[in-house]
């Protein structure tokens, strides 16, 4: 829902702010008020491109902003987290066009392109005006919403997981293919370096281990001559560490006879006795263990040496050789059973292509079936708006591939039906289309063809009345949608926009009192002098205003009280 639409120096505007509420919302106006405005500004945060002609003279730049909940639009809480911004309940949309043309977007103060600001207003906004941004004129989503109509979704999403694996097992299956040469050319070059690399058998963390016993190894006589120094410093010496600490235990037990405060440190310095102790007992311990071993010495060099030359070769570190002997371990052993993976390849890929197949005929025949019932619905809602000879049809049609599909190539997938190959897309086999006609002895054309202006939004209307439950756009958007029409036709559209309206938010600029007469909130534009200058303004109409306003639209600029009188029963508050 558009909860609130700001604008600042926008052609005629100056400053504009109004507060939307759900429902039918209601926006009239004289001719040349301003109404078409609004339109154009809204269409700026929406993508629309835009110039610096509409910067409003003597300002910097122009500002439209608009608050647009989202709390339950999936697509584009999606959307915004892949993009990397975090959706709240709401969201603030924001662009602003400087007077030298430079245009700036913004989605909750982040800085986005504009591409992807159109992205997200195609997903929240349809606006059927003269700047079109109708998501049922873009054939590419006509299949989307007959699958929505259908509640078809949860079977697309189970050919999508299998389209997918098709997808998988194709690539994979092809990559073989294109390897299949260089595998053979390799084969024995990989053969002659796994026989280098297994003669050394490296192991993970060896070399670490060998570099820590060569330097204890290299370092015996060092370590022999030290720990005996260092044994004699701390036990077998005249002035030994040990009898020094003993002397001085003694003394202060001595003192602690006396006064027990000592006690305490005479426990301490016996305490040093004992660490002493098993000190002189560790470093006793590693002085007779010392091992002067030349032949285990050249072992361990010579080692080293041996992996250090498989790292110059094979990966630069000692993981870099394992991960390279992993490799052409699977590449050997993918050359030598090539046939047997390329069969169960080929298996893996028939089995996905058949069930992609299975799922895309029932889908086909559900989409035909939902197919008939939208065009039956369409064209009752045609008729109500006075479109008497309206014919729709959702035509449903396949590609056929000629020649079938090879496994080697990379342009697309394609399913077997009977004599046929059919090419798969990302919703099955099917494309849809709709066609219509509005007048008696003419062909149905593309719905993408039809006719501009006025007809263009009833006819808008008739498929949004029919596809509402299902048309996950949350704000509907309607400009001049009664050019042509009076009397019976116009409150059946203003009808149709109100039985909408339960679904959608529906915002639509009218001159018919009978569309008018069944706002749920209604805004007039108007303009004004204000300091030698004239500006478009909005307000929103209380009741009694708005029985004046459809008592205006209804009897013109003079009203009277019979014009008041109808504009209430017209109202429904009599």
């Amino acid at each position: 829902m558009l909860k609130s639409l700001s604008i600042k120096n926008y052609a005629l505007i100056d400053e504009l702010e109004i507060e939307l509420s759900s429902g039918l919302v209601i926006i009239t106006g004289e001719t040349g008020a301003g109404k078409s405005i609004l339109i154009d500004a809204l269409g700026l945060i929406l993508g629309n491109r835009a110039s610096s002609e509409v910067v409003r003279s003597g300002a910097d730049k122009a500002v439209v902003e608009a608050i647009i909940a989202i709390a339950g639009n999936k697509k584009v809480r999606a959307l915004l987290q892949e993009n990397e911004l975090e959706p709240a309940d709401d969201v603030l949309v924001r662009r602003e066009v400087s007077s030298k043309g430079l245009s700036r977007c913004f989605i909750d103060d982040t800085p986005v392109t504009l591409a992807f600001q159109k992205q997200i207003g195609e997903l929240l906004v349809d606006l059927h005006g003269q700047h079109e941004h109708q998501s049922l004129l873009h054939v590419e989503t006509h299949i989307g919403m007959l699958d929505d109509f259908g509640g078809l979704e949860g079977m697309v999403s189970e050919y999508q997981d299998a389209y997918r694996k098709l997808r998988a097992a194709r690539a994979e299956l092809r990559e073989l293919r294109e390897r299949e040469q260089q595998l053979r050319e390799k084969r024995d070059f990989y053969a002659f370096q796994m026989q280098e690399i297994e003669a050394v058998a490296p192991q993970s963390g060896e070399e670490e281990q060998l570099e820590t016993e060569l330097k204890i190894l290299e370092n015996a006589e060092k370590l022999f001559g030290a720990t005996g120094k260092l044994y004699e410093q701390l036990y077998e010496g005249e002035q030994s560490v040990h009898d020094m600490l003993v002397v001085v235990r003694n003394q202060l037990q001595d003192l602690a006879d006396i006064d027990r405060k000592f006690l305490e440190a005479a426990a301490e310095c016996g305490s040093a006795v004992a660490v002493v102790s098993e000190l002189a007992k560790f470093v006793q311990g590693y002085n007779s263990r010392v091992e002067f071993n030349p032949e285990r010495l050249e072992q361990l060099r010579d080692r080293l040496g041996r992996l250090s030359l498989l790292k110059k070769k094979y990966g630069g570190s000692l993981d870099g050789v394992l991960a390279h002997r992993d490799k052409i371990a699977r590449e050997l052993s993918l050359a030598e059973n090539y046939d047997g993976v390329l069969r169960k390849l080929s298996a893996a890929v028939t089995e996905a292509r058949e069930a992609c197949g299975a799922i895309a005929q029932r889908l086909s025949v559900k989409r035909h079936d939902v197919g008939r019932k939208i065009d039956r619905a369409i064209v009752a809602e045609l008729e109500k708006l006075g479109i008497r000879n309206g014919r729709f049809t959702t035509r449903i049609t396949q590609q056929e591939r000629a020649g079938g599909v090879s496994d080697t190539e990379t342009d697309g997938e394609a399913v077997r039906l009977g004599s046929s190959w059919l090419a798969l897309n990302a919703r099955g086999y099917d494309d849809a289309e709709f066609y219509l006609s509005t007048n008696l002895g003419e062909e149905e054309r593309p719905l993408s063809k039809v006719a501009s202006g006025g007809e263009v939004s009833r006819i808008m209307l008739a498929l949004k009345s029919v596809l509402a439950k299902s048309d996950r756009l949350p704000v509907l958007i309607f400009d001049e949608i009664d050019v042509g029409v009076s009397g019976r036709i116009a409150q059946a559209v203003g009808l149709g926009l109100k039985a909408l309206s339960q679904f959608h938010q529906v915002i639509a600029i009218t001159h018919l009192p009978q569309i008018a007469g069944l706002a749920d909130t209604h805004f007039v534009v108007f303009k004004r002098e204000q300091k030698g200058r004239t500006s478009t303004s909005i307000r929103r109409l209380e009741l009694d205003e708005q029985v004046r306003e459809v008592a205006k639209l209804m009897s013109g600029a003079e009203i009277t009280e019979a014009g008041l009188e109808g504009a209430r029963e017209l109202m429904g508050l009599k």
